[in-house]
């Protein structure tokens, strides 16, 4: 029998990683012990939080533990551990690239100011690039529980710190609220200030929300994107536009979408030509970092090695990162696969 490669030697980007969900469980207990802050079962027992944000209770529950997980974050040094250790365990899991996304205004309070928070967030990036050698971009996401005229604020923000590797912009929190086209400036300030358009949609609401990031946010790429599996011509959309999709195969289940990771449609999706990019979400709160999202294709889903090879060759055309980048994650894909 053929040996089977190792996931986490297969080179990738990862595109969908959020803040505060990047955290150890052990540095969150860390920092909670620090500060004082009492932490529930769900964020201290060790194991995953039992999550279904399906419906509104479950979501606000979602939130309720993950402004709590982020309550912890309250020095210059926390933010720079975080953005390290984040980092260390993308290395860990074959990880070449990273964008990570952050809504500065979450720690602001904290950190100084808005322009503050972002620069320390962005200092810390710029650390652990130097500590660790993975390159990391940036991705500022606004929230979509907040005012638009919110998110032009960041909009314009991220386009003037563009050049510390802020890449994209994007939206983020509960779709199901609200109208995508309520932040079309913000998108259009980001878009003309050079930045890719990453909006989340399709997690818990359905292909439309798909089709509202293309049609009213302009997006090239969707956070999530999962649910346009339920519509034929909005797969072929995505397919023949080459929109990546950032799809989270644990967080789908944590959160309740799929009942199951066999339900999960990773495969329609990729014989659909739809490109995806398989992304941790918030591993802190659903327990799976990247590569166990390669494992879960490979295992549940039936992915060969050469399929895995081509999702990670997806994540790659999917990113930001420059031609060389690409070129040479490209060829050391091939060299696992020859491996």
């Amino acid at each position: 029998m053929a040996s089977v490669r190792d996931v986490r030697l297969l080179p990738k980007t990862h595109l969908h990683l959020h803040f505060t969900g990047s955290m150890r469980s052990s540095t969150l207990l860390e920092l909670a012990d620090r500060y004082g802050v009492h932490l529930p079962d769900a964020l201290s027992g060790g194991e995953p939080p039992k999550l279904r944000a399906t419906d509104e209770r479950g979501w606000f529950r979602f939130q309720r533990l993950y402004d709590i997980a982020r309550s912890c974050l309250r020095s210059e040094e926390d933010i720079h551990r975080l953005v390290r250790e984040a980092a260390e365990e993308d290395l860990r899991d074959g990880s070449r690239w990273l964008e990570i996304q952050v809504d500065p205004t979450s720690y602001a309070p904290r950190l100084g100011g808005l322009i503050p928070a972002l620069e320390i967030i962005l200092d810390a990036v710029d650390a652990a690039r130097r500590e660790t050698g993975l390159e990391i971009r940036v991705l500022v996401a606004a929230n979509r529980m907040k005012h638009p005229l919110d998110a032009r604020t960041l909009a314009r923000l991220a386009v003037r710190h563009a050049h510390r590797g802020i890449v994209g912009f994007g939206l983020s929190n509960d779709e199901r609220r609200g109208f995508a086209r309520d932040f079309d400036r913000a998108f259009a300030i980001a878009r003309d200030g050079g930045l890719l358009a990453a909006p989340h949609g399709g997690e818990l609401a359905g292909p439309e929300s798909v089709r509202d990031c293309l049609d009213d946010l302009g997006a090239g790429r969707v956070g999530h994107g999962v649910r346009a599996a339920e519509d034929p011509r909005l797969l072929k959309r995505l397919a023949t536009s080459g929109v990546t999709c950032e799809v989270c195969p644990a967080s789908n289940v944590a959160l309740g979408v799929y009942e199951r990771q066999e339900d999960v449609p990773l495969r329609k999706l990729f014989e659909a030509g739809v490109p995806m990019a398989l992304g941790a979400d918030d591993p802190l709160l659903f327990g799976a970092r990247l590569a166990d999202q390669y494992e879960i294709a490979r295992r549940v889903h039936g992915f060969t090695d050469e399929e895995l090879a081509e999702l990670a060759r997806q994540s790659v055309r999917g990113s930001t990162a420059p031609q060389d980048v690409r070129e040479k994650l490209l060829m050391d894909i091939d060299a696992w696969l020859d491996s």
